[in-house]
């Protein structure tokens, strides 16, 4: 379990707390507040998660000391991940073409074969998209249109995104490696 889900649980016992003991507008407010904090909390894990999967691919690609993983490391990951992605766009193309032509291809054959992984895709960039409105259009004010329960439910779809991209690239590797 996750520290989404984690936050996810307990703000569900909140809000039906206060909605059992008649707090509507305190329930209401809750509701409103508690759904920035899941959609950032969603946000962040999955930012962590990817560099980290990006990290580790760089570690098992050149070994854990190599220079050229340190480098990876400090230039094109930290600091660097919304960098990565068209927050615009329903698909991350951009984030795949970062790994050659050939990978960006391989994927797109992956997510055209399966439905579920292009739904996890677009639930993954709604998240980064929705972030990124929430940051830069004053957090306190900014209003969601997405309920509490969208909320998850799209952090629920894009987990399956994000579980299995790192698998993948390792797979993708090795089978061009032994291919070449």
């Amino acid at each position: 379990m996750s520290a989404v889900d984690g936050l996810y649980s307990d703000f569900t016992g909140i809000l039906r707390f206060l909605e059992q003991s008649g707090e509507i507008t305190w329930r209401s407010v809750s509701d409103e507040n508690f759904k920035k904090v899941l959609l950032i909390a969603a946000a962040s894990h999955f930012e962590q998660s990817m560099m980290s999967a990006v990290i580790r691919f760089a570690a098992f690609s050149t070994g854990i000391e190599h220079p050229l993983k340190w480098f990876v490391e400090k230039k094109a990951v930290t600091r660097q991940f919304h960098t990565w992605f068209d927050w615009n766009a329903r698909n991350a193309n951009q984030f795949f073409g970062l790994f050659g032509e050939s990978f960006k291809s391989h994927i797109a054959e992956k997510i055209r074969s399966d439905g579920d992984l292009e739904t996890a895709i677009q639930a993954f960039m709604e998240i980064g998209s929705e972030r990124n409105r929430l940051v830069h259009r004053d957090f306190g004010t900014y209003s969601l249109e997405k309920t509490f329960e969208e909320i998850f439910s799209l952090y629920a779809k894009a987990s399956l995104f994000v579980e299995w991209f790192p698998n993948e690239l390792e797979a993708f590797t090795t089978e061009s490696a032994s291919v070449t």
